[in-house]
């Protein structure tokens, strides 16, 4: 018999330290590459026969949906985004049907030929007629006042979702810029700077290295004892390879990763959560030694990054975080009994020995079927639970096998 001995918190909790669980811990939208398009959103809700009404966006750039306790309730998902709503909004309508709340400070402007950009200073970014979400400059932080101010917000959505839900939560401080900062591992000007003035580079490394932990020593005195995760992002690898060299991570990136994790083991029980998109197989065991405790989005249609092959080497040293579905080639184009079976397929990869949270890898797209995202979450949570293996009663649930 199906049964739940845990609540969400504890059970996403003990799956990132890979111990047994009564299932496997299931996420949509705790972070910025977990969610579901604006768009997505609004079809699954009329699809389920709920109210559209009510859908606000944390996410203006990727155009993301908060994923509201309904929805949660509906697929059995354990976490829910930390994002502090905005103290003043509008309705925006891009296209169709489609009406939104957003933060009051973007204002989309519309255009003759249909696009909607949005101003922030001399930065702008648009999104074409009929689009799905925004391209230019990275326009997110839409939030106001000094960072005490900031760190006051999260504290009390922080402390409310503790105390009032059992869902872990993610700081990743994106629409009020609370975020921390990566260490460029993508960045073209940064790896040239490398060759030009490597000691440039590590005094640049220091800074922000010094500006995170000193947030971080805010977040942890504040509400650390609230949160279970705090995120941070910083992509190296295409959809065929690491977008450097290891050595380039292994001397500018790693050593600075090892220090912010140290500090954040050291001072709370809070988990360091990494997004880190594509091929990125090689670069893994740094990862690993740096402190990671959790990987994100799990990019298993990236070149080497085989699923029985990740959670084989790497599954009894980090918790992946992704990788449940095949967003790239199957659940915007195939049919629900193909999203199933896929989802089935990884699961029973990942969820052994517990190290996993489902989730699709990254965001849900614009355009993907409603009966597509049910077929996955519903098939997520159907392999949820894991062959019993202890005493009825006893963790007979237990995913350690």
């Amino acid at each position: 018999m199906k049964q739940e001995t845990m609540t969400s918190r504890e059970r996403v909790i003990h799956a990132i330290n890979r111990e047994p669980v009564d299932r496997m811990p299931i996420d949509l939208g705790s972070h910025m590459s977990t969610g579901i398009s604006m768009f997505a959103y609004w079809n699954l809700r009329k699809h389920l026969g709920l109210s559209t009404d009510h859908i606000w966006i944390p996410d203006m750039v990727q155009c993301l949906a908060y994923v509201d306790v309904d929805i949660l309730r509906r697929f059995h998902c354990d976490c829910i985004l930390l994002e502090p709503s905005f103290p003043q909004t509008t309705r925006w309508n891009p296209w169709g049907e489609y009406t939104f709340t957003i933060p009051a400070q973007a204002k989309p402007q519309p255009t003759a030929d249909g696009e909607w950009i949005i101003r922030k200073g001399n930065a702008s970014m648009r999104m074409p007629a009929g689009g799905y979400f925004f391209d230019g400059n990275w326009l997110s932080d839409w939030g106001s006042g000094a960072e005490d101010e900031r760190v006051a917000l999260y504290a009390r959505e922080a402390e409310r979702i503790y105390k009032e839900t059992e869902y872990a939560t993610n700081l990743v401080g994106y629409s009020h810029g609370l975020g921390f900062s990566s260490y460029g591992a993508g960045s073209i000007d940064e790896a040239m700077l490398a060759y030009d003035d490597p000691a440039l580079l590590h005094e640049r490394r220091e800074k922000t290295l010094a500006r995170s932990i000193e947030r971080m020593g805010r977040v942890i005195d504040s509400f650390g004892q609230y949160i279970q995760l705090v995120s941070m992002a910083d992509d190296m690898g295409t959809q065929n390879g690491p977008m450097c060299s290891p050595g380039y991570i292994e001397e500018f990136c790693i050593p600075y990763y090892k220090r912010f994790c140290e500090f954040v083991h050291a001072h709370s029980d809070i988990k360091v959560f990494l997004h880190n998109c594509g091929s990125i197989r090689p670069l893994i065991p740094m990862l690993i030694d740096a402190g990671i405790d959790v990987l994100n989005p799990v990019q298993i249609s990236a070149e080497n990054m085989d699923p029985q092959e990740l959670k084989s080497e790497f599954g009894d040293n980090i918790c992946f975080w992704g990788g449940g579905c095949n967003t790239q080639r199957v659940l915007g184009t195939g049919k629900p009994e193909d999203v199933a079976g896929n989802v089935r397929n990884l699961v029973r990869i990942f969820k052994k020995n517990s190290g996993f949270v489902f989730n699709q890898v990254h965001n849900i797209m614009g355009n993907v079927p409603p009966e597509n995202i049910v077929a996955m979450l519903d098939a997520a949570y159907e392999e949820s639970f894991c062959q019993a293996r202890e005493r009825s009663g006893d963790m007979s649930n237990a995913c350690d096998a």
